[in-house]
């Protein structure tokens, strides 16, 4: 399926596994890398992938609010099978299997967003609003504010 977003995938020698490494190899900031973060579903088992900017973190409880479930954070096995990426590569997209995908709604007042693009060297450029052309995408507010 064509999401007509246009954006080029750019390869680096050193890591970008990390929102720190992303933003380093860039040259932007951590708040623009779209960190990817795989959780399980303790009752459906379902693949729960949740993007946030790289500044933030995961507020569980909110999460497990929106999900209406417990969750557990994914192991690489689990991650691997029902993304086909890796650990430090998870695309919002572009997944082999079924997977629930969350954006925190934080990412739309950033522009540009830096996105894994299926290994832990490679990235691509989008907009917020090329998220909303990403089939069955939630907006949710799950960052965690302290």
């Amino acid at each position: 399926m064509a999401l007509a977003i246009e954006t080029e995938i750019v390869e680096f020698g050193e890591s970008t596994r990390t929102s720190v490494e992303a933003a380093a190899a860039i040259g932007c900031d951590v708040a623009q890398i779209a960190k990817s973060i795989v959780f399980r579903g303790k009752q459906s088992d379902r693949c729960v992938l949740v993007i946030a900017s790289g500044a933030d973190r995961i507020d569980e409880k909110k999460l497990r609010a929106e999900l209406g479930e417990g969750i557990a954070k994914a192991d690489a096995a689990f991650v691997r099978d029902r993304t086909g990426f890796a650990i430090g590569g998870v695309a919002p997209l572009g997944h082999a299997g079924e997977v629930c995908l969350l954006v925190d709604r934080q990412l739309w007042n950033l522009d540009p967003i830096w996105a894994a693009a299926g290994t832990p060297r490679a990235v691509f450029r989008l907009s917020a609003e090329d998220f909303h052309r990403i089939p069955g995408i939630r907006v949710v507010d799950v960052r965690r504010v302290d």
